[in-house]
């Protein structure tokens, strides 16, 4: 099919790169020619295993084109997808200004019949919303459709999620929409249901806050094993092994964070508000997870008695392993808020620090872990690397000031901690005598 991805940012290019993987040809358009001219060399401006060489293969089979001309693309296209970004204003609510700009810009350069896809998460009824702009300013009165097809993308593994996803969510209003589709997503061989827009709109956003609302449920549990000295990762293998529970999403930690969680329960909680209903579950699931970096500030503080003055290595900016993104990860914060006390700082991540040096001012950004460890009062696991779990801990050991690790992932062994001869700190874990 010839198909226009509209916005090339995360989503988008995951999406459209995937598609042209496909046997698609993909156009993908965005209004910063800075990023397409970059973008036409195969040079990616994020972090996402296998998504550079997907780009290059189908860039020289001539199935993937990029380009900022929105008219053009919208033309040789019968199925324009729409990924261009809704972010959180102040309040919570979703700004969904690129989506109606997006539609009106569609609905004026069209030239016979489109399926205008929404894979953007948007509030319930922006269907009907992109529906209307498009009615308004489609002066021809070209024949057109309006889908919902949300994303399932976990950063750091987005290509595999479109590839070999759970399940594939349309929601349809016209025969010839839902056919389309089929065929579009036919080879991924996945379960798909088909459905109304709207409750394809809300399956997202309450796919993403249920999983908010399991992490922060386990978290509150680590607090409670905290108090009684049971280890949370053992309570959380045996909810896990009940099979309508299972063990997904059921790591304590420092909480969640990235460019999805934080915003889709805003944007949940504002939508029922606006619809009058108080989502106070929700309400609490962002409370706990707020909480929770207050806790881990506090372990911190507990284990150095005095944070001033004091060098304190961070391992990890992004808010998950296998991504640079650092939106709304809990690093940011806590960096923050120990330099606030007065803490000296300096981080290590495998991917982040170039993202992280635009937002932290005054940290010394390191080379690797143990350039991070040599000198520091502290070390602490902020984001759960598959190299942090390797370290050689012995060598750390020798670096630090004090044998002191502080850990925000439970990435290691308290038993194997204790008998390397650290003071080791984690989270809702039995203490080791």
């Amino acid at each position: 099919m010839n198909i226009s991805i509209i916005g090339s940012g995360y989503v988008g290019l995951v999406t459209g790169t995937c598609f042209a993987e496909l046997g698609n040809k993909v156009i993908c358009v965005d209004n910063d020619a800075a990023k397409i001219k970059r973008l036409k060399k195969a040079s990616v401006p994020i972090y996402e295993p296998g998504l550079e060489d997907l780009i290059k293969k189908n860039i020289k089979s001539k199935r993937l084109f990029f380009s900022a001309d929105l008219k053009s693309a919208v033309r040789k296209s019968e199925v324009i997808f729409i990924t261009v970004g809704t972010p959180s204003k102040e309040n919570g609510e979703a700004d969904l200004t690129g989506i109606e700009n997006v539609a009106r810009s569609i609905a004026h350069n069209m030239n016979g019949y489109k399926l205008i896809v929404e894979k953007s998460t948007v509030p319930v009824e922006t269907g009907a919303w992109v529906k209307r702009t498009i009615d308004m300013h489609n002066h021809k009165k070209y024949k057109f459709d309006v889908a919902s097809s949300p994303e399932f993308l976990r950063e750091g593994q987005a290509i595999s999620d479109f590839m070999h996803p759970d399940r594939i969510v349309i929601g349809v209003e016209s025969g010839k929409a839902k056919d389309i589709l089929l065929n579009l997503y036919k080879p991924l061989k996945s379960a798909i249901l088909v459905t109304d827009i709207k409750s394809a709109e809300l399956i997202k956003h309450a796919s993403n806050s249920f999983l908010a609302a399991k992490i922060s449920f386990i978290n509150a549990v680590s607090n409670l094993c905290e108090k009684v000295g049971a280890d949370v990762a053992k309570v959380a293998e045996g909810m896990g092994l009940d099979r309508r529970i299972n063990g997904m999403f059921l790591d304590a930690g420092i909480g969640y964070g990235g460019s999805c969680f934080p915003k889709d329960i805003d944007a949940f909680i504002s939508i029922s508000e606006k619809l009058g209903y108080d989502f106070s579950l929700l309400k609490e699931v962002k409370n706990i997870n707020n909480a929770q970096k207050i806790n881990f500030i506090e372990k911190i503080q507990d284990s150095l008695w005095i944070v001033k003055d004091k060098t304190i290595a961070i391992l990890g900016l992004a808010f998950k392993p296998n991504t640079d993104d650092i939106r709304s990860a809990a690093s940011i914060d806590i960096i923050r808020m120990l330099q606030d006390q007065g803490a000296k700082i300096k981080v290590y991540d495998p991917c982040a620090v170039n993202n992280a040096k635009a937002v932290l001012k005054k940290v010394k950004f390191c080379k690797d872990s143990y350039d991070a460890a040599k000198g520091s009062d502290c070390l602490v696991v902020v984001t759960e690397w598959s190299e942090f779990k390797e370290l050689d801990l012995v060598r750390i050991k020798k670096l630090l000031k004090h044998p002191l690790i502080i850990d925000g992932r439970n990435i290691y062994e308290p038993i194997q901690m204790k008998k390397l001869g650290f003071k080791y700190v984690s989270i809702g874990r039995a203490k080791v005598v």
